[in-house]
């Protein structure tokens, strides 16, 4: 039977007559990579902020490590590492510095210090910068450190909140090589995010808006469950007014833009491919390109929040 690292049971959070976290349920297996996926403000930092201890949930709780995170905070924090949203090493530190401090917080002795130090700048790639400040880091870098200090002490779980937010693609990239990394030797990974395309990284996800949790699954099972209509992706010169034609269409169930293309989504009973066509050619626009494509996570994202009549801004 596999391992539960966390399970969360009706965790709800209100402040005041907001309520940021609403009913969450689910748990989380030894050694897995769980994405939390929302756009920003749809209750991820407030859940993860109780998970860690830092926050006491109005009602519902959840073990993590087997601790409660109500009763055993302290329990909890011994046994989680912690990536904050914003920026968590010290900016008048160095790299060594900051690694020693982080050290320190955690209990580690010097011997331990010492060898853990070795890892951390192997992990980071930051061999020969020991004493650069890190203003002076690229940002990729600065997140492989911090995601290193915050794996010092060995935790059994680690908690990744929005960690490459303001990072290039190439650099996000590495950072999640790291991350399997870790999942591989063991380490339970909870990563909140809104970029979509990181999700596809996960082994599983919950999807959140609103602080209510609105579907769940891997990947895979999220496309197949909730989008079950052929989707095509269109390439036009004119996209805005290609999108608004193809909205008013009755056979259209779904249009939205991804960037500088359409995806459609075209009721079963249809042709696809000729709808579009029909369509376009009748409000004289031009068709480069109409292909079926398998669905992404945005448009299983933008496809439940349609249903809940509601606009994405996760991206």
């Amino acid at each position: 039977m596999q391992k539960v690292s966390i399970e969360a049971h009706s965790l709800t959070k209100r402040f005041g007559s907001f309520t940021a976290v609403d009913d969450v349920s689910f748990s989380v297996a030894k050694g897995e990579i769980f994405g939390f996926l929302g756009a920003n403000g749809s209750g991820k930092s407030t859940t993860i902020r109780m998970l860690t201890g830092l926050l006491q949930s109005t009602s519902g709780t959840a073990t993590v490590a087997g601790y409660d995170i109500n009763k055993q905070p302290e329990q909890v924090k011994m046994r989680i590492g912690y990536m904050s949203q914003k920026f968590s090493l010290y900016a008048d530190l160095t790299v060594a510095e900051n690694i020693r401090f982080w050290g320190g917080i955690y209990g580690l002795t010097d011997a331990k210090i010492a060898e853990r130090r070795a890892w951390a700048i192997q992990t980071a790639g930051l061999e020969g910068r020991e004493a650069s400040l890190p203003s002076a880091l690229p940002g990729g870098f600065k997140q492989r450190l911090a995601l290193a200090c915050a794996m010092l002490h060995e935790p059994e779980i680690v908690f990744l909140d929005e960690p490459t937010g303001g990072v290039d693609p190439i650099m996000r990239r590495r950072f999640w090589d790291l991350i399997r990394q870790l999942a591989e030797a063991g380490t339970t990974v909870f990563v909140t995010t809104h970029y979509l395309d990181e999700a596809e990284y996960c082994n599983r996800l919950m999807l959140i808006h609103a602080g209510r949790i609105i579907a769940g699954g891997s990947p895979q099972e999220l496309k197949t469950q909730y989008i079950q209509n052929p989707v095509m992706e269109v390439e036009t010169d004119r996209v805005i007014e290609a999108m608004n034609a193809l909205s008013d269409d009755p056979r259209i169930e779904e249009t939205s833009v991804f960037g500088t293309l359409l995806h459609v989504s075209i009721k079963p009973e249809y042709n696809a491919e000729d709808v579009i066509k029909s369509v376009l050619a009748a409000h004289n626009l031009p068709l480069h390109r109409a292909e079926r494509i398998v669905p992404s996570l945005e448009d299983v994202f933008i496809h439940l929040l349609d249903q809940q009549g509601v606009t994405s801004d996760a991206s």
